[in-house]
């Protein structure tokens, strides 16, 4: 096998302890880049994202099937001696450890950071919690939905007159934090091939959502700014927001800067509006954004969505369409990219629809070499690859 078939990181081995999302995907976006990822198991149960989501035919969710690709399943109690000295023994050999237990809960069972890299000092441990490893609320659980609110998007998203919604998906704290512990796993890897020792990469999933807020927090602390709820709008730049069309569908428009916005114009013939008396400037928009946005909508509104995308398309207006999931798989840029795969398993009456791996490489790219495995379907081939018994 070449080394593009096996992947970037092929040879690294990974213990994936985990549940749910957040610290489960990091392990998982190693996997499709060819790590050996197990996956570490309650015995009868399993990972609890086994039952959380859409049920298919075979008993196991969507969720379970699609993100936990390319792993292999183990089943071990590591609350009672046999299961810990056998992670233990796989921990010996193994390069990372992903867990997201609420702190302490590791060290009560003497499987903590300490135990861990006594065991194996070169190993990498990525610790995804709530509040992260440190400070007075370390202790408190934490998902997704808790991460989003205490990170500050909860607060941001919705309409002005409106509560406080989901920002598109309660999960997205999930997510950015795996994202974050796979660049996170990377770096400690790279630091430990130059001669390093292994460390912790420790994160809050409320971080990953903090981190991402572009400039809420200088804002604040410069001029006292809070920012607030703006529906599809934008802070600072106008128009950028979603406008309706005359077919019933909508349309995202982008003016992120005074020359786009001149196009925009253009493109509505109404080259009027991007006058130094008018809506030249960034500034005068902003102060007028009710009064812009509602001009933008009467045109948009006297089209229809495929109209306002060519006039835009032609202009150099960056304009795409709002979709819904049918009208993702049915678009021929997502086909042409192969953003979506299908995956065959014999537990399912057929292929299974999935997102493709990000990033893409050109080298050695990422591959899905199977779904979401059945519980401890994989345990004598990893006791006899990891510790040679047979």
């Amino acid at each position: 096998m070449d080394e593009a078939a096996k992947g970037a990181l092929a040879g690294v081995r990974v213990l994936d302890l985990a549940t749910f999302i957040a610290a489960p995907y990091a392990a998982t976006v190693m996997a499709e880049f060819g790590a050996d990822v197990v996956k570490v198991e309650i015995p009868g149960s399993g990972d609890p994202t086994r039952k959380f989501g859409s049920v298919t035919e075979c008993g196991e969710t969507l969720p379970w099937l699609s993100e936990s690709r390319n792993k292999r399943s183990i089943a071990l109690d590591l609350r009672t001696p046999e299961g810990a000295a056998t992670l233990k023994r796989l921990v010996a050999v193994a390069d990372v450890v992903c867990e997201n237990f609420q702190p302490g809960t590791l060290e009560a069972w003497g499987l903590g950071w300490e135990d861990l890299r006594a065991i194996n000092p070169r190993l990498v441990m990525l610790r995804v919690s709530g509040y992260g490893q440190t400070g007075p609320y370390s202790g408190r659980p934490g998902f997704g939905r808790i991460a989003n609110a205490f990170g500050g998007i909860s607060f941001l998203a919705g309409e002005p007159d409106g509560p406080p919604v989901t920002p598109g998906s309660a999960t997205l704290a999930d997510y950015m934090s795996g994202l974050y512990g796979a660049l996170g796993v990377m770096m400690a890897l790279r630091a430990r091939d130059a001669g390093a020792p292994g460390q912790v990469v420790d994160i809050g999933l409320y971080e990953s959502i903090w981190r991402i807020l572009d400039e809420l927090a200088p804002a604040y602390d410069l001029f006292g700014k809070i920012r607030q709820r703006m529906g599809a709008a934008t802070v600072n730049v106008v128009p950028h927001s979603h406008y309706p069309t005359g077919c019933g569908r909508w349309v995202a428009i982008a003016c992120t800067n005074d020359k786009i916005f001149a196009r925009l114009c253009s493109v509505m013939g109404r080259d009027d509006l991007a006058a130094p008396d008018r809506f030249a400037t960034l500034a005068q928009r902003d102060i007028a954004r009710a009064e812009v946005d509602g001009i933008v909508t009467d045109w948009t509104r006297n089209l229809t969505r495929e109209q306002v995308l060519s006039a835009c398309e032609a202009g150099q207006v960056p304009c795409g369409p709002v979709y819904s999931v049918d009208e993702i798989f049915t678009d021929p840029h997502y086909a042409a990219r192969e953003n979506i795969l299908r995956i065959a398993d014999p537990r399912l009456a057929k292929p299974l629809a999935i997102p493709a791996p990000v990033p893409r490489l050109t080298g050695t790219p990422a591959q899905v070499r199977w779904l979401g495995p059945p519980l401890d379907a994989h345990r004598a081939e990893i006791l006899r690859e990891w510790l040679g018994e047979a």
